[in-house]
C-alpha cells in the first residue's frame, strides 16, 4: 500500500518576498499628478498543502503598510510627501498595523511539472474592513522553496478608505489599485 502523503508547511521568506501597488491619478489635473508605485516588504505568512496535487491547500499573510515606501524616480520632497500621506490619511497604519489574507478555498490546476495556476478565494482584512477576495496566481514550486506570483485589483473605497485628493479635486487617486506579488516562501521541516 502506498505511503499516505502528508501537508507540508512553508514559511515567507520576506527578503524575497515583494508586494507592489500601483495608484493612478484621476482629475482634471491628473497628466501633472504622480502615478505612484508603492512596495510594502514587511511580510510575513504561511502556506499549507500536499505537494504532488497542493490540494488541502491553505495560505495566510499578514502585510505591514507602515513599510510601505515610493519606488518612483521622483523628487526627495515628493516621495516623502506621498509616503507620509499614504501611512498617515491613506491607510492610517497606527490605527490599522496590519493587512491580513487567509484563504477558504484554493483551486489549483497543474501547467506542468511543479507547476500550477490557482485561484484562492479568502478574507482580505484592510484598513479595518474584511472583505471576500479572488486571487489567481501562478505557483511553482521545487524541492525546498514556493514561489506565487499574480495580480489583483482592490477599490478602495470598498475598504473604507478615503480617496486623496488635492487643488480642489482636480487632482485626486483613482478608486481602483493595482497590486502585484511576488511570493516566496521556505519548506519548514
Amino acid at each position: 500500500m502506498p505511503a499516505q502523503e502528508s501537508v507540508v508547511h512553508y514559511r515567507i521568506d520576506p527578503a524575497m518576498s515583494r508586494f507592489t501597488v500601483k495608484v493612478s491619478a484621476a482629475g482634471l489635473l491628473a497628466g501633472f499628478g504622480h502615478n505612484p508605485t508603492i512596495v510594502m516588504r514587511d511580510c510575513s505568512g504561511e502556506a499549507d498543502f500536499l505537494p504532488a496535487t497542493l490540494e488541502q491547500a491553505a495560505l495566510r499573510l499578514t502585510l505591514r503598510p507602515g513599510s510601505c515606501e515610493v519606488t518612483d524616480d521622483v523628487s526627495q520632497k515628493d516621495k516623502l510627501e506621498i509616503e507620509t500621506r499614504m501611512k498617515q490619511e491613506v491607510l492610517e497604519v497606527s490605527r490599522y498595523p496590519e493587512i491580513a489574507f487567509e484563504s477558504t478555498s484554493v483551486s489549483p490546476t497543474q501547467m506542468g511539472d511543479r507547476q500550477y495556476a490557482a485561484r484562492i478565494v479568502g478574507n482580505l482584512t484592510l484598513h479595518g474592513a474584511t472583505h471576500s477576495q479572488t486571487v489567481v496566481c501562478q505557483v511553482a514550486l521545487t524541492d525546498e522553496t514556493l514561489r506565487g506570483f499574480g495580480e489583483l485589483s482592490l477599490r478602495q473605497t470598498d475598504y473604507g478608505i478615503k480617496l486623496v485628493s488635492v487643488a480642489g479635486g482636480t487632482l485626486k487617486v483613482k478608486d481602483e489599485i493595482k497590486c502585484s506579488f511576488d511570493i516566496s516562501a521556505r519548506r519548514q521541516a
